[in-house]
């Protein structure tokens, strides 16, 4: 997203986590914006019945946690290393004094969070209107052709796992499961190796 250098220049810090440590608490306060260099990091809920709910997954060079820096508030999710990851984390009161000089990476950052709140509309209408095949179907594809920008059958690796899906999407993983096996056989995916092929 931003340049590590950029980052850098303007008093950014490396730090590393722990798979499973947070790195910020749903209910703290924004007091940086974060990067990842390496590894991956999840935002999720825990609901009152300690079922997890998976807001996004985020890989090498994403940012996240940023909506809370613009307009003053609590941060509404937990973000949790997945993996052992390295994070670029840059001071909220740098971080604005940034965009406000570079106005072509404010450009790219309010172009990112308007991607995400788009899938997140979208994902809410799919999981509240449509059948289970078609929710994990739309999440593979916004995946599959949003972020990474494939488009050949079958060209596309799920890296999710089923329990991932899962949470995405608010199913149960008993039907994740049944529903990839039952789109592998109208050749809407295929499974190699238990891994999943859009």
């Amino acid at each position: 997203m931003v340049s590590k250098e950029l980052l850098e220049l303007y008093g950014a810090e490396i730090r590393h986590y722990q798979k499973d440590e947070f790195i910020f608490h749903q209910g703290h306060k924004a007091r940086y914006y974060f990067q990842v260099v390496n590894g991956e990091v999840k935002m999720n809920n825990y609901l009152e019945n300690g079922k997890e709910f998976i807001q996004n997954f985020f890989l090498n060079s994403e940012s996240f946690g940023e909506p809370p820096l613009f307009i003053n508030i609590k941060y509404p999710a937990n973000a949790i290393a997945v993996s052992n990851a390295t994070i670029i984390e840059l001071p909220k009161k740098k971080f604005l004094t940034l965009l406000k000089e570079h106005p072509e990476v404010h450009l790219k950052i309010t172009q990112r969070i308007s991607s995400r709140l788009y899938y997140k509309a979208i994902m809410a209408s799919e999981i509240a209107a449509h059948e289970p095949e078609h929710c994990i179907l739309r999440i593979i594809d916004y995946l599959k052709h949003d972020v990474y920008k494939m488009v050949e059958p079958f060209s596309y690796k799920v890296e999710l796992t089923r329990q991932q899906l899962a949470d995405l999407t608010g199913l149960r993983v008993e039907t994740v499961i049944r529903v990839t096996k039952s789109l592998e056989k109208k050749n809407e995916l295929v499974i190699k190796n238990r891994k999943l092929y859009r």
